[in-house]
């Protein structure tokens, strides 16, 4: 019998399906920073960041995507889904530590 193995991303990022669970979890994250009553100055600061993803022409020719700033802000991320218990997307957001981070 074959063992089927788990994509390792020290090795490859084949297998691991980075973009798509990026965009999903910024959705996630979208539905709670949208609400004027979840959001605060710096949330409103990383709507800003995300308006930037995929347009380095207005980024002073600096590429972002999703991936990264969920990197960069992992730690805010996460301590947002902790505080409204979205399970979820801390569940995702683990998946995508775990596979891309």
């Amino acid at each position: 019998m074959q063992q089927v193995s788990k994509p390792d991303r020290y090795v490859s990022f084949v297998g691991i399906e980075g973009d798509k669970n990026s965009r999903e979890l910024i959705g996630m994250l979208r539905r709670h920073i949208d609400d004027p009553q979840k959001s605060n100055r710096f949330w409103e600061l990383f709507k800003d960041k995300l308006e930037l993803v995929g347009r380095p022409d207005q980024n002073s020719g600096r590429s972002l995507d999703d991936l990264y700033l969920i990197h960069a802000y992992i730690n805010n991320i996460r301590e947002l889904f902790e505080l409204y218990d979205d399970q979820p997307a801390l569940k995702l957001l683990e998946q995508i530590e775990t596979e891309s981070c």
